[in-house]
């Protein structure tokens, strides 16, 4: 099977985290699939270039990839940019589509996976309707959770479901997401819920004898308020200080709010007093060595589909505290020995589940085997590579 992946979202020059989950996917497809597959991905450029678009084809890599920039103002004229710059979306992927024609000796894709809607469904759409091509979706977005769906346009609701219902099969990440969808009309009769990745070769526990860091907590996600709500752990930690001398709360990540949540963390004095550390982006290996070294995971989240960080933080053995917003449930089901769930935004219902997962750490050692013989079992590359394997076979009849 030749299968084209068509990634709203994936690593680029500007921002090499940006989708690679996406990534993951694409690499277990790669390796456990049984399918050969290929990339195209085009985006807004995030800096100046040279002409109206920049091209970034590499056909030597593990898989071909093709990458495509376009400039961000075309003319400068706001009423004119918007509509040309959806032109020149379309324009760099079907430049893209045509290369990897002729990669792949005029051999038209078995099959197309969008990641990601809505511009992306809608090359696939107009694809299968010019050349018989089928396609299916994946979606990711938080946008489609309530509430946050009601900022969607009637017009991209309609066109959503329209995409969906046209699609050889619908795939989401969380049962949660694909309920949210179907409650806003985007329905598929072949509907699967295959999960994300993690790599349990770069993420999994300290080795024997290694003695975590006492009293040290990990957050890592983009600086992005009203998704993360950031500014409330801070406070929450703030509260626990007097309790558990020595608390640590290490931040990494980057994005948009990072101004207004280090000010929060001054304001509190979690910065005078070391408590609070940010750490700024890192790269994937980095992040596994601070779950490594950590007590426990916290992501105290509005809003989230299924965080890949939760899964690798019990892929490293990490007990979390999380709450129970979006697919997080999938991951940390009531009952759970892995981890506590609380209300969004429910500070007190977070330092206490905090202050709980300090006091096992110090008299309950976690099932780290059983934590992450489960997590190999559903979220390694093989697992999720064999679903999407036996996905394809269906939808192709084969």
């Amino acid at each position: 099977m030749n299968i084209l992946h068509l990634p709203k979202w994936y690593p680029n020059r500007y921002d090499d985290q940006d989708g690679d989950f996406v990534g993951r996917h694409v690499a277990a497809i790669a390796a456990h699939g049984g399918a050969e597959v290929a990339v195209l991905f085009a985006a807004v450029a995030r800096g100046p270039l040279p002409g109206l678009v920049e091209a970034d084809e590499d056909f030597s890599g593990p898989w071909p990839t093709l990458r495509y920039y376009y400039r961000a103002a075309p003319t400068g004229l706001a009423l004119l940019d918007k509509p040309l710059k959806l032109l020149l979306y379309y324009w760099c992927v079907l430049r893209g589509y045509r290369a990897l024609r002729r990669h792949w000796h005029g051999q038209r894709p078995d099959l197309v996976h969008v990641h990601v809607l809505l511009r992306t469904g809608l090359f696939a759409w107009a694809l299968r309707a010019v050349r018989g091509v089928p396609f299916v979706v994946t979606e990711h977005w938080t946008r489609y959770l309530p509430p946050r769906a009601a900022g969607i346009s009637w017009l991209r609701r309609w066109l959503t479901g329209a995409v969906v219902r046209r699609a050889a099969a619908l795939h989401t990440v969380s049962a949660n997401l694909r309920d949210a969808l179907a409650a806003l009309g985007a329905t598929n009769p072949v509907s699967v819920v295959i999960p994300n990745v993690v790599d349990t070769e770069l993420f999994h526990p300290a080795p024997p004898g290694a003695v975590p860091t006492p009293r040290t907590l990990l957050h890592v996600a983009a600086f992005n308020e009203a998704a993360k709500n950031l500014c409330g752990l801070l406070r929450a930690v703030a509260g626990l200080r007097a309790a558990w001398p020595g608390l640590r709360l290490r931040i990494a990540g980057y994005g948009p709010d990072e101004a207004q949540v280090r000010r929060q963390a001054a304001e509190l004095g979690l910065l005078a007093d070391g408590t609070v550390v940010f750490l700024g982006k890192l790269a994937h290996p980095a992040v596994a060595e601070e779950m490594r070294r950590a007590t426990g995971f916290v992501l105290f989240s509005n809003v989230e589909n299924l965080p890949c960080v939760l899964i690798e933080a019990q892929a490293s053995g990490l007990p979390v505290v999380a709450t129970r917003v979006g697919g997080v449930p999938e991951l940390v089901p009531a009952g759970s020995p892995f981890g506590h769930l609380v209300p969004a935004g429910d500070e007190a219902a977070l330092a206490a589940a905090l202050a709980k997962l300090l006091a096992d750490a110090e008299t309950r050692p976690v099932d780290v085997a059983g934590m992450t013989a489960a997590v190999a079992a559903r979220f390694g590359y093989e697992a999720v590579g064999r679903q999407f394997g036996a996905l394809y076979r269906r939808v192709l009849g084969s």
